[in-house]
């Protein structure tokens, strides 16, 4: 993680089990491990007890009880998951249900639909969501707030926005768990395996993003 962006980072409510609690029988999540936040979100998911797994290849991938799309550059991910030949297995994965989240870039790959999408950007289709690529701003214009989200017990979540999305509409079977109270706008929804938000859970030591999806994958995998 960059200086600049750990610099962002406050102490926040830290969630979740212990790295000691993960026992071999328990739910094995993947993490897109091709550019973004891999080691952060490798991480979150070791605390939220389910078992992490790197997935750069296809049979990596067919392994996995659900995956995470991680922040960083979308056109980046996607342009390397073709060359990994993983746009048609994660096609078929998501679309066979398994469950899938996405932080930022990640929400941006999930999408139904982008407002100025990049020239031959494509995305999964996981969420009935149109989504507006780098909505908060630029990197200088990085940002926490607290923000309540449906689903996590306990206080506030203190998100990262840096260089973040948001969504601009959901379809009827799309459920919004989060708005940005400064602004409004939505930041975190759920259409059945499929989990987004426009913040960076994994820059925080609080789990409990991760332990909704973490329990996701063992309920629905």
């Amino acid at each position: 993680m960059p200086a600049s962006d750990a610099a962002l980072v406050g102490s926040a409510h830290q969630s979740g089990p212990s790295p000691a609690t993960v026992s071999p029988g328990t739910a094995r999540v993947g993490v897109l491990a091709l550019q973004g936040d891999v080691a952060e979100h490798l991480r979150a998911i070791t605390a939220a007890g389910a078992r992490p797994v790197a997935v750069r290849r296809p049979a990596e991938l067919a392994a996995v009880d659900g995956l995470v799309i991680p922040g960083g550059e979308s056109t980046t991910i996607w342009k390397l998951a073709a060359i990994f030949d993983l746009i048609r297995p994660l096609r078929d994965r998501i679309g066979a249900g398994m469950p899938v989240f996405g932080s930022c870039a990640g929400m941006i790959m999930l999408a139904s639909g982008l407002v100025e999408r990049a020239s031959d950007q494509e995305t999964l289709g996981a969420i009935d969501m149109t989504v507006r690529r780098n909505a908060f701003g630029r990197q200088a214009d990085s940002f926490e707030s607290d923000i309540d989200i449906a689903g996590a017990a306990g206080p506030p979540f203190r998100a990262v926005f840096i260089r973040a999305p948001w969504v601009e509409r959901v379809g009827p079977e799309v459920q919004v768990l989060a708005t940005e109270p400064r602004t409004g706008r939505i930041v975190a929804v759920r259409q059945g395996p499929a989990l987004a938000t426009a913040f960076h859970p994994e820059l925080t030591q609080d789990n409990r993003v991760h332990t909704i999806f973490t329990d996701m994958a063992r309920e629905l995998s």
